[in-house]
Parts: C-alpha cells; structure tokens; sequence
C-alpha cells in the first residue's frame, strides 16, 4: 500500500471512529455528509507535478490510483474520538490548487499536506454534527473535564512565542446581557432639498430671450408614533415648508419674484377600529410666511396668513403599506369638517379668496377626504402623490399633488412637482380668457437633497 493510500485510508478510519463513536457507521456518515462527486485529494494535496491520479470517484471511494513519489502527512489525532460540540465556526473553504512557496516548495510540503487533511476532515466533523444533533451526547463545555486548549502568539515586546491554556467556560446560567437597548418610541425624518435651474442666452441669440435663475429649497420634518409598541393608536404629524424664487428680468421693481411659498402643517391622530382602519382626527393648516408682488408692481398680492387656511375633519383612517415597504396608501374620509379661511391683510382684497368684503375671516362645515400614496418604482425613483377634497355642499375646492424623484446618489436628485388645483370660488383673472376654477403649477428642478432620520 502506498504512503497515500495510507494517509487516505487512515483519514477514513478517524471519520469512521468518529461516526461509530455516534453509533453510525462511516460508510453511512460518508454517503450522507459527503457532498463532492470527485476529489483529487493529491492534486489539492501537493504541488508536485510527478504525483498524478489519486482520484475519489464517489463518496465510498471505490477506485483509487496514486503513484505518490513522497512521503504525506495528515491530521488523524484530532479526529480519532466521539464527536463532541464546541462551537460553530466559520471554516474556511477547502483550495482546489496547492500554494506555491517558490524555492521552498518541498520545505512546505508537509505543512500543505497537513492543513488540506485538517480542513476535510473538521469540514466533515461539523457537517456530522450539526446535521445529527441527537447523535451528539457531549458539549465541550459541559464534560466533566473538559480536555486543554491552548494558544500560541507573539508577544510584541520580548517576541517571544507564548503559549497560554484557553479556558473553558462550565458555567450552565443564561447569558446575561448587559447592553442598554432603547425602544425608539418616536419615528423621525427630515428631508431637505435645494434645486434649480439656470438659462443664460447670448443678446444676439436669433430666437431672443432672457436669462433666468430659479431655485427652490424645500425642507419637510415628519414624526410619527412607532405602531410595532402602539398598534392600537395612529398619530403622525408632518411640517414642511416650500419656498421657490426665480430672477426677474423684466421686472423694473424687483430684482427676483417668488413663484411658490408655502407653509403646511398636516397631523392625523386615531384610535384603531379594525384591520388598518382608525377612528380619526385630522389637521391641515396652510398659510405662506412672505410678501410677493406682481410683476412691476409694488402691490402687495398675498403675505402671511393671506390667505391661511385651517381644515379639522372627524371620521374614518385607512392605512396600508406593502411586504417589501415599497408601497404605501392612506386615505381620511371626514363626513363632519369644518374649513376656516383667512385674509388679515388689510391691504388685500379678501372677495379674491373667497372672504365677503369687510371681513377678515369666513368659516364652513362640510365634508372632506385626504388620500396620499408614496410608490418606490426603482431603487433611484420615488413617485409621491397627495388628493385633498373639500365641499360645504356648495362649493368645492380640491388639491392634487404629484411629485416624482430621481436620485442620482446620495446627494443629488431631479423632481418633477405638478399641482393641480380646482376651486369653484377663484375668480377669473382680467388678463386670461382660458384660466378660470381649473389651476396648474408645474415646476421641473435639479440639485442638493439629503434624508435624515429612520
């Protein structure tokens, strides 16, 4: 018998002495853990071109053929005892070539015999184990002495190799942790954006034109009652604010216009009624914190609280968001609303919003609806929707945002804004024939974003 015959057949000896020890037989523990069609256990074992064909056809190892030209070494001791669990590690993957050492090759031989044997057969030992609890009867920890380990280093300072016995732990109580883990109550976000958009046009430029700077900065902070502690309750409570300025080249007054300034508060509380459905109250407040002027004029169209609008509705919460999170959908019906609209402004014409001459204020009941999505069409593209409905049963004023975000990266992104807006009480303007209860607001900007929070 050659000498890696030997080193094969005594490898299958300690993997069979490991198996009976379970009281199963090795060729059994072989044709169960066993999961290669072939190994050339020379080949892995040895950089010498002159061994060739040792070849393990299947897991019984019928056939095998070496013409070995050395001496082997394998690690058998370690193995050769009833298979007693430790602990479960990470092995490391067995390599199908042999190192190359270069001058040193036959120095190393014995060392890459040693560590391929090693790495099959503890490869086997804890597939075996693992794969047949109930076979198992010792853990190292719970021997009656449990057998020495040790553990060679370098010590830094006297380099010299020390070698220490690892202690084995036989203590049978729970693990106790110590780490102060805090349950996060309050979900929190904040997302902050500041885009725009910039055309420079030449004075000759054959189509004419005029350069124009537009930027929009856009801020939204979002908290919201963690349900995974508080499945019973809903509340949520979104503050945002929006302000978008663009240069006015053919304003002899002002030297930039703003084109969009908004302030809103949105706040949802309910108590749960059934599967995603909630017993609610609802918020909406909106108002703009600047002053803005029409194009060469220095009369002042809207400001602060002109107008404001407050909105409270009572009624019915549906809530749901999909398996993957990529998905969300909620809608407030409020039969029983009350609509509040404001014009403090006494140098604004309240009639433009609604408001009877003379007065600052005018308030309604009604009905109202809120619906909004949010679809994670790619890993980069978010599409954000919101629809708010209200009538006092005899007029009507509805609000449909869209809003789509491409993310370049972290920083960057792209949004697409479009609102529609379509009130029964806005009158018509004097310089437009075609705009009248139906509005639109397109605004398309690239830049800076940033997301804060969970």
């Amino acid at each position: 018998m050659s000498i890696k015959k030997l080193i094969i057949t005594m490898s299958l000896a300690a993997i069979g002495s490991m198996a009976s020890m379970a009281q199963l037989s090795g060729s059994n523990f072989l044709n169960n853990f066993c999961t290669h069609d072939s190994i050339d256990f020379a080949h892995l074992s040895s950089p010498s071109s002159a061994v060739r064909g040792l070849l393990i056809e299947s897991c019984d190892f019928d056939s095998l053929i070496s013409i070995p030209e050395r001496s082997y070494r394998s690690a058998l001791l370690e193995f050769a005892a009833p298979a007693v669990f430790d602990k479960y590690e990470l092995l490391d993957t067995i390599p199908l070539t042999p190192t190359a050492h270069g001058r040193f090759n036959d120095a190393f031989q014995w060392l890459d015999d040693y560590q391929t044997s090693y790495a099959v057969l503890n490869n086997a030992r804890q597939n075996y184990i693992f794969s047949n609890p109930g076979r198992i009867m010792y853990d190292r920890a719970s021997l009656p002495e449990p057998p020495k380990s040790y553990r060679a280093y370098v010590d830094p300072m006297t380099t010299n190799i020390v070698v220490e016995e690892i202690a084995v732990s036989t203590d049978e109580s729970p693990l106790q942790l110590s780490a102060d883990i805090n349950y996060k109550k309050w979900l929190n976000t904040f997302d902050a954006s500041l885009q725009f958009s910039q055309a420079y046009i030449s004075p000759n430029w054959y189509q004419g034109g005029k350069n124009n700077l537009n930027l929009i900065g856009h801020a939204i902070y979002n908290i919201k009652l963690n349900q995974k502690f508080y499945p019973n309750v809903l509340f949520e409570t979104t503050v945002q604010y929006k302000l978008a300025l663009n240069s006015a080249p053919d304003d002899s007054i002002h030297a930039f216009n703003i084109s969009e300034d908004l302030f809103q508060i949105n706040s949802t509380f309910g108590l749960k009624a059934a599967k995603r459905w909630y017993y609610s109250a609802n918020l909406l407040f909106k108002t703009q914190l600047l002053k803005s002027y029409p194009t060469n004029s220095r009369t002042v169209q809207s400001s602060f609280m002109s107008p404001g609008e407050l909105n409270l509705g009572l009624g019915m919460t549906y809530n749901y968001e999909s398996p993957k999170k990529n998905f969300t959908f909620g809608a407030s019906i409020s039969p029983l609303s009350w609509n509040l609209k404001t014009c403090m402004d006494s140098d604004l014409d309240p009639t433009a919003y609604g408001i009877e001459a003379g007065h600052h204020s005018v308030n309604t009941f009604g009905s109202s609806a809120e619906l909004k999505a949010m679809w994670k069409v790619a890993y980069n593209i978010v599409y954000n929707t919101r629809l708010f409905f209200f009538t006092d049963y005899g007029k009507v004023q509805t609000d449909w945002e869209h809003t789509i975000d491409f993310n370049i990266n972290k920083f960057l992104s792209t949004r697409l804004f479009v609102n529609m807006r379509y009130d029964t009480q806005t009158p018509r303007p004097a310089n437009s024939s075609k705009w009248h209860k139906f509005q639109l607001k397109e605004i398309f900007s690239f830049g800076f974003a940033y997301h804060f929070g969970v």
